[in-house]
C-alpha cells in the first residue's frame, strides 16, 4: 500500500473518534469538522516525511484541537497569527504530545457523537443524514444517493440539521439509557446506510470501499456491546458481517463485478460467516423479528449454500415477503423479484417489478434487473433499452462495465445469424 493510500485509510478510520473528541472540546459541529479537516491536511504534509504516529486518532485530535484554539484566539484578537512556516517546523512536535493521550479519553466519543447527531429534536431523515456526514465523512452526493434525493435537497437537509442542533443547545453528552434506547433505531439506520455506501462505493472508482464497510461493522459491534439483548442490533451486526464476508469474491482480477451465483465461494471469509450465523441464530431465538433480522436470515441462507444450486430460493422469497410487510420499500420488492425469478421464472419477476417503474426510475439496479429479465425472455430490443438506461445511471465503472457485458452479449446474438448466412 502506498503512503497516500495508507494515510487515507488511517484518516477514514480515525474520523469518528477524532471528530467526536473535538466536538466534546468545542461543542460546535462546524468547529469540530473544520478542525478535523485541518488536522488531515497537516497529516498529509507530515506523515510521509516523519512516519505515521502510533495512534493516528490521538494525533489528529491534538492537532485539530490546537488549530481550533488558535482560530479562537485569532478571532478574539481580530488579528492573524504569523504564517504556518514561521510558527511551525517539520519536527512534528504534536506527535510526542499525542502519544501521551490515553485512548480512554476519547473511546466513548464515537457513541456520544452518534447519539448527538441522532437527537430526537431532528426529523429522522435529518438525523441519519447528519450522522453520515459528521461521523463518517460521506459527501453530500453519497448521502443523497442513499436517500434517492437530489444533492441540493440533501445539502439543505444537512444544513438545517446543523443549524437546529446549534440553536437548540443540544447537550453534547452521552444520553442516559432511556434516551439511548429511543434513538437506537436511528443510529442503527445510520450504520446500515454507512455500510451500504461502502458496499456500493458510489463515490469512487472501486466498487467496494472496504474502510467504510469495516467502520460500519466496528460501530455495529460497539452498539451491540451497549445493547447485548437487542435482537435487531444482533441482526444488523450479523447482516453486515455476512455481506462483508463475500467482499473478496465480488470483483474479478480486472475489477469487474462477479454476481453472487458466479462467485468463488472459497474466497468467502468463513470467520465472518461463522460470527454472523451465530448472531442470526441468537437473534431469532428471541422471537422478536425485525427488518434487520430478516435481512440477516436471507444473507445466512446464501452463506450456508455450498453451491449456487443449493440456495433455498423459495425460503428467501418468503422472507422477502415478510420484509415487504415491515418496510413497504420498493427496493425490497425489487430484491424479492430476483428470488421470484429463480422460483417462478423471469416472467413472474418482470410482472412484479413493472409497477415499481415510477418510483425507481432513477435507480440503477431497477433497470439492470429489468434488462436481465427481458434478456432471459428473449425480448432483446426491450432489454437493450433497459440496459441503456441502467448504464446511464451507473455509479461506478464496475457497474457500467457489467451492463456493457450484457449489451455486448445482445449485440453478438443479433449478429450471429448474419455471419452464418454470409458463411
Amino acid at each position: 500500500m502506498t503512503d497516500l493510500a495508507w494515510i487515507d485509510a488511517a484518516l477514514t478510520a480515525a474520523r469518528p473518534q477524532a471528530v467526536g473528541a473535538l466536538l466534546r472540546y468545542f461543542r460546535d459541529l462546524d468547529t469540530a469538522e473544520e478542525a478535523f479537516q485541518e488536522a488531515c491536511l497537516r497529516a498529509l504534509q507530515r506523515w510521509p516525511v516523519n512516519g505515521p504516529p502510533r495512534d493516528p486518532a490521538a494525533w489528529l485530535i491534538m492537532v485539530g484541537r490546537n488549530f481550533a484554539l488558535d482560530e479562537v484566539r485569532r478571532r478574539s484578537k481580530q488579528q492573524e497569527l504569523p504564517d504556518e512556516n514561521v510558527i511551525s517546523n517539520t519536527d512534528d512536535a504534536e506527535t510526542p504530545l499525542a502519544e501521551r493521550l490515553d485512548n480512554s479519553q476519547y473511546r466513548d466519543d464515537v457513541l456520544r457523537l452518534l447519539f448527538v447527531c441522532c437527537h430526537p429534536d431532528l426529523p429522522a431523515t435529518q438525523q441519519i443524514a447528519l450522522a453520515l456526514r459528521i461521523v463518517s465523512g460521506l459527501t453530500v452526493k453519497e448521502i443523497a444517493r442513499a436517500f434517492l434525493v437530489s444533492e441540493a435537497a440533501m445539502e439543505q437537509r444537512i444544513t438545517r440539521a446543523k443549524r437546529q442542533v446549534a440553536n437548540a443547545n443540544v447537550p453534547f453528552e452521552a444520553p442516559g439509557a432511556p434516551e439511548r434506547a429511543e434513538r437506537l433505531s436511528t443510529v442503527a439506520s445510520m450504520i446500515y446506510l454507512l455500510f451500504n455506501e461502502g458496499y456500493s462505493a458510489s463515490g469512487g472508482d472501486a466498487h467496494v470501499r472496504v474502510p467504510l464497510c469495516e467502520e460500519a461493522i466496528r460501530l455495529a459491534r460497539l452498539l451491540l456491546r451497549l445493547f447485548p439483548g437487542e435482537g435487531e442490533i444482533m441482526g444488523l451486526t450479523a447482516l453486515l458481517l455476512l455481506q462483508h464476508a463475500r467482499a473478496r469474491a465480488r470483483l474479478d482480477a480486472n475489477g469487474n463485478i462477479v454476481l453472487l451465483e458466479d462467485q468463488d465461494r472459497s474466497l468467502w471469509d468463513q470467520n465472518l460467516i461463522a460470527e454472523g450465523l451465530a448472531l442470526v441464530e441468537k437473534a431469532l431465538r428471541l422471537r422478536r423479528a425485525g427488518p434487520y433480522q430478516i435481512q440477516a436470515a436471507i444473507a445466512a441462507l446464501h452463506a450456508r449454500a455450498k453451491r449456487p444450486e443449493d440456495t433455498d430460493w423459495a425460503q428467501i422469497d418468503q422472507l422477502y415477503a415478510i420484509l415487504e410487510s415491515f418496510t413497504g420499500s420498493p427496493v425490497v420488492t425489487l430484491n424479492r423479484a430476483v428470488a421470484v425469478s429463480k422460483v417462478k421464472g423471469p416472467e413472474a419477476a418482470l410482472a412484479m417489478i413493472e409497477p415499481l417503474a415510477g418510483r425507481l426510475s432513477g435507480y440503477f439496479h431497477f433497470h439492470g434487473l429489468q434488462g436481465a429479465l427481458l434478456e432471459q425472455l428473449g425480448r432483446a430490443a426491450e432489454a437493450r433499452i433497459a440496459f441503456d438506461k441502467a448504464i446511464s445511471l451507473a455509479n461506478t465503472p464496475a457497474e457500467a462495465a457489467h451492463i456493457r457485458m450484457h449489451l455486448d452479449r445482445l449485440q453478438q446474438a443479433s449478429e450471429k445469424p448474419v455471419s452464418q448466412a454470409q458463411a
